[in-house]
């Protein structure tokens, strides 16, 4: 255990979850991390923001990425317009994506603007039409699930960003920044992924 490695990382906006380029005009992790063998746990897609988990444990790896196990991601999302309590609802229950309907997900209308570094580039949003925050906690991850949870109840994504992953948080992490992980943050992370008769679904 002791040649692991773990890393969280705060991935601006406009960098890839990865650490080989698409095209060359493109940022990836590479470009941040200077840690060799480390891989994301999951990923975020190359217009949100926030942490990502990296680690050279396969097997830890595996079992993260695994629903079984269903641990809990918590973002903050910039939406259009001010959802209302029918909304809301609706996010919390679940909604339907395409083929497939979501699991039940905490969410919460935040009251004041979330204290987070300036996006660059900054969002785009039409002058006359308000902004709102919301609190959103998942136990899954689906591609572009938050952006299109929130679409399908007429809200769209205007900016995410990834706030923690279970015990994992970005505190003081600034964009760009990362850091090891502590003993006992890795000890938690080894109980996360302890088999369990039922995953961690909530209820809202």
């Amino acid at each position: 255990m002791n040649d692991y490695r773990y890393i969280i990382f705060y991935k601006p906006y406009g960098v890839l979850s990865q650490f080989t380029k698409d095209r060359p005009n493109r940022s990836t992790l590479k470009d941040y991390i200077e840690v060799a063998d480390v891989y994301p746990v999951g990923r975020l897609d190359w217009d949100s923001e926030g942490l990502l988990l990296l680690t050279n444990n396969g097997q830890l790896q595996h079992r993260l990425s695994h629903p079984q196990f269903g641990h809990e991601r918590t973002y903050l999302v910039q939406v259009e317009r001010i959802p209302d309590a029918e909304a809301l609802q609706k996010l919390q229950t679940g909604v339907q994506i395409q083929d497939y309907r979501t699991r039940p997900t905490k969410v919460r209308l935040l009251s004041e603007e979330p204290l987070l570094s300036d996006r660059d580039p900054p969002i785009r949003f039409r002058k006359n039409v308000p902004t709102a925050w919301l609190e959103m906690t998942l136990t899954e991850g689906k591609n572009r699930q938050v952006r299109r949870m929130t679409a399908a109840v007429g809200f769209p994504t205007l900016r995410l960003v990834r706030i923690a992953i279970a015990h994992l948080k970005l505190d003081r992490l600034q964009p760009g920044e990362w850091r090891e992980l502590t003993p006992e943050e890795v000890k938690l992370l080894h109980n996360l992924t302890k088999p369990q008769k039922k995953a961690s679904i909530f209820k809202p």
